[in-house]
């Protein structure tokens, strides 16, 4: 009685082999189809840049200008304590000092020390602000073409100019398509 498990189980080995064999001869007959490519050249009609915007921004100082006349009167003191002889004696002291910079040294010495003077007044009003800025580059073209009295409209990362050069392939259709994978849920 053994040996009839044994023919069964023979059995249905070589009836699994069956289908096996069977697909075999189409995977050994299967032909690789080469496309055939020439190169040509087609009429450019239109280039479109296509652009990338860039938004960045930053700080600025602005600064409004402050107006004279809105500034109250600056009284210059100094000059109408000096007499007339002491005017004229600044305006020429220069031609008979031998040293040009002993001058110089003393109108420093002379002059009010504590910079308070009037210059706080002519600062104008600044303040920090936020800036945007838009930058605006291109990244690729859009371009229209025509090969052969059909219009064509392809993206390009670069201008071609006025030829555009054109790869064509031809292969046959062999008219069965390979099944598509399909994903089960």
């Amino acid at each position: 009685m053994k040996p009839a498990p044994l023919l069964s189980m023979i059995c249905l080995l070589a009836g699994a082999a069956v289908p096996a064999l069977a697909q075999e001869p189409e995977q050994r007959n299967r032909v690789v189809i080469m496309e055939n490519v020439r190169y040509d050249y087609a009429q450019v009609l239109n280039v479109e840049p296509v652009f990338q915007t860039l938004r960045a921004s930053r700080t600025e100082e602005h600064c409004e200008p402050v107006s004279t006349r809105t500034l109250a009167p600056v009284q210059v003191k100094g000059e109408e304590d000096k007499g007339g002889f002491r005017r004229f004696w600044d305006s020429v002291r220069g031609i008979f000092s031998q040293h040009e910079g002993q001058a110089e040294e003393e109108d420093m010495a002379l002059a009010p020390q504590g910079g308070g003077g009037s210059a706080a007044l002519l600062t104008p009003e600044c303040k920090i602000v936020e800036v945007g800025r838009e930058f605006r580059r291109p990244i690729a073209y859009d371009v229209d073409y025509v090969y052969k009295g059909i219009k064509f409209r392809s993206r390009l990362p670069e201008d071609p100019g006025n030829r555009l050069k054109l790869r064509v392939s031809i292969t046959p259709d062999i008219g069965q398509a390979p099944p598509a994978a399909t994903s089960v849920p």
